[in-house]
């Protein structure tokens, strides 16, 4: 067990310098490093540089990983680096490997933003607003800030700690991981477990330890066919409409109850056990929680375990949005030439990407050809991740749980997730080792949505539970 005495002088320092690393924090806010917008990769590239700049402070030594070139928006670009720290080489200390990302989702101020997304704002209860400040900028400063704060105090570091920053995760992760692969025998050699804050807690009263993710196979259908965009008073009723088979496609996808349409989807989903029954019983969580982060009362279901399970252990499809369409204030009568629908699956173990991308290009195509349109149809599959599981009786979860005692006085739910962070099992297949994921924010910070926020006691007290983290992982017997 992690000394008493130590941590309470780790838990001093960092409560006496709160604002240094409110700060910090705002530093990075206001990069916008959006990776998915071309307009934005040097910002990108700028946010890999302020981290660098703590990287020197904190005498973290580092390697610049350049994964090479690809295509957005029709430019090719740079991918961003990935950074590739290391702190502490002691021998007799237990190796952690820390994964995080720099980059982040788009944000618009006319989207629905209350304030500057790029400006981080507190509020009076203490909320941090600002995009990325969860996802997943404070998580990965707040592994920083531990080490500083074990500098600062004059206290030795319980492990050595390997890291491992990408600046692609919103937009593909693309060439993370072929460098896993590549470095799984000489920078990854050695790490003894894998540590990843880029999750939630399942609501907002009860931290959790996080040992199950949903996959992901993200598509986009393209329909087109007249040469330009066309006036639907000159052509409307004379000709095959792109954006009327668009939406038709769209409309046998799902029900808006949440099922799925697609023949096959759910043919390898597992069998629901009663032992995974008795699990969702001791889980905290109250369907007032789910209304508060969705802002509303629009749940599909009327009790937990059901919402549970309709979140982590069955698939889900969503549809995203509409390129080429029309969508500025005012009533143009435009007849779009080409429009591209956006969509989702996530999916759950035992489902394969490649089968649920077969699956859906067969069905869009039947489907295309009832219509009987002259228009063409282009289906393509942006990207594809498995879902992931991980063992929560491992010593990397044993070490986590007393953690969270220790800073939030309370055992944590284990919990699965309903997002996808494909680099878990990518981590987990090539390394053969545990991944366990440890987050630091709450189930309404809205990441990826407008108002994006991390609450202050969330931030102060997740750089408490990474360092304790790693002084459980220290004390903790690897068996």
């Amino acid at each position: 067990m992690a000394n008493t005495e130590t941590l309470e002088r780790f838990f001093s320092y960092v409560d006496q310098n709160q604002e240094h690393y409110v700060t910090r924090l705002r530093e990075a806010v206001a990069i916008p490093s959006v990776s998915a917008d071309a307009d934005h990769r040097e910002d990108v590239y700028r946010m890999g540089d302020w981290l660098i700049g703590l990287f020197k402070q904190l005498n973290i030594s580092y390697e610049v990983a350049e994964p090479g070139t690809h295509v957005l928006d029709g430019k090719t670009l740079k991918l961003p680096p990935i950074l590739l720290g290391t702190y502490g080489n002691d021998p007799n200390k237990k190796t952690i490997l820390v994964y995080g990302h720099y980059d982040v989702q788009p944000a618009l101020i006319e989207d629905g933003w209350r304030s500057d997304p790029w400006k981080l704002t507190e509020d009076s209860t203490g909320r941090l607003v600002g995009r990325g400040s969860s996802d997943d900028k404070g998580p990965i400063i707040g592994w920083l800030n531990a080490i500083e704060a074990h500098q600062k105090a004059g206290i030795e570091f319980p492990v050595n700690l390997k890291i491992c920053f990408e600046g692609m995760e919103e937009n593909g992760s693309e060439g993370l991981d072929d460098l896993i692969l590549r470095e799984a025998n000489r920078y990854f050699k050695g790490v003894d477990a894998v540590c990843i804050s880029d999750n939630y807690w399942l609501g907002v009263t009860k931290p959790c330890l996080t040992y199950g993710l949903r996959g992901i196979s993200y598509f986009k259908v393209t329909v087109s066919g007249p040469g330009r965009d066309l006036h639907s008073g000159v052509f409307g009723g004379t000709v095959y409409e792109p954006m009327t088979d668009l939406i038709i496609l769209f409309s046998k996808l799902v029900t808006s109850d949440g099922k799925i349409l697609i023949p096959g989807i759910n043919d390898d989903v597992a069998e629901l056990t009663d032992e995974e029954k008795e699990t969702y019983k001791s889980i905290e969580f109250k369907l007032q929680e789910l209304q508060s982060a969705i802002e509303s009362q629009t749940n599909l279901f009327d009790n937990e375990t059901q919402t549970l399970q309709a979140r982590w252990r069955y698939p889900a499809l969503s549809i995203h949005g509409i390129e080429g369409a029309f969508s500025a204030p005012g009533a143009k009568t435009v007849l779009p030439c080409k429009v591209s629908g956006k969509f989702s699956i996530r999916s759950v173990p035992n489902m394969d990407p490649d089968k649920v991308t077969a699956c859906v290009e067969k069905y869009l195509k039947e489907e295309f050809a009832k219509l009987g349109s002259k228009n063409k149809l282009n289906i393509e599959s942006l990207h594809g991740a498995k879902a992931w599981v991980s063992s929560p009786n491992h010593w990397n979860f044993v070490a986590a749980a007393k953690a969270v005692e220790k800073v939030f006085k309370c055992k944590p739910d284990l919990t699965r997730e309903g997002g996808s962070i494909p680099v878990t099992l990518t981590f987990q297949d090539a390394l053969n080792k545990n991944v366990l994921l440890l987050p630091m924010g709450r189930g309404d910070d809205g990441a990826h949505s407008t108002n994006e926020k991390l609450d202050r006691s969330n931030y102060i007290q997740g750089i408490k539970l990474l360092g304790t983290y790693l002084h459980e992982v220290a004390a903790v017997k690897s068996t």
